[in-house]
């Protein structure tokens, strides 16, 4: 799966993705990402990518002219592509869209800033708007990062343990040593007792029982 994230802030990124799955999903080309800048695709003399809204506002808007000519660049690569706009209106991101994206060969994440991306970039360039939760976020970088990983874990070879890959509704409580934590005295956090007990028949249908009310 190849990854082609659109932004002003590329730096966001290095970080987060030189870490843990992703750093290792990179390393062993299990995925591919590049990040690339919005403003050198502005004709403007100081890389100007926003303006002022028509019919008055506050803030500033993302305009639509250079992330056309960055679409335009990255549409020369090959492959099955789906080009996404972060939105708090687009469609929630759930386990059935990451499993629907997963067949594409490359996904293209544009990411919002200031007030919001010109209109015209949802109706005639992005593929789907999607949205990660029911609030607002300063723009469209996190929610890349979280499509990024989220994606990545279902791509074979990224996760160290197939049984380590769980959907949402699949998830169950977890515990480890030590079985009984005193925080302070009079008070003691025990381990349920069904996990204790080596019956994998039990404990199968304790997690069960606990994974959909857990994961909801």
């Amino acid at each position: 799966m190849k990854f082609d994230i659109v932004t002003i802030f590329p730096k966001i990124f290095d970080s987060y993705f030189k870490e843990s799955i992703i750093a290792r999903a990179l390393k062993n080309k299990r995925i591919f990402i590049k990040v690339w800048n919005l403003r050198d695709f502005s004709k403007e003399r100081h890389r100007k990518v926003d303006d002022r809204p028509y019919g008055g506002g506050p803030g500033m808007v993302l305009q639509v002219e250079p992330i056309f000519r960055a679409l335009r660049r990255i549409s020369r690569q090959k492959g099955k592509t789906r080009t996404i706009l972060f939105s708090p209106s687009g469609k929630k991101l759930n386990d059935a869209v990451i499993k629907r994206l997963l067949k594409y060969e490359r996904l293209v994440l544009i990411c919002g800033r200031y007030e919001g991306v010109d209109e015209r970039v949802a109706e005639k360039i992005a593929d789907e708007k999607i949205s990660v939760g029911d609030y607002v976020l300063a723009g469209g970088e996190i929610p890349a990062m979280i499509m990024v990983e989220a994606i990545s874990r279902f791509i074979p070879g990224v996760l160290g343990k197939q049984e380590s890959l769980e959907s949402v509704k699949g998830s169950y409580p977890v515990y480890t040593r030590p079985e009984i934590f005193q925080p302070e005295k009079g008070k003691k956090w025990r381990v349920p007792g069904v996990l204790l007990k080596g019956s994998h028949k039990a404990i199968n249908e304790w997690r069960e029982k606990h994974g959909m009310k857990y994961g909801a």
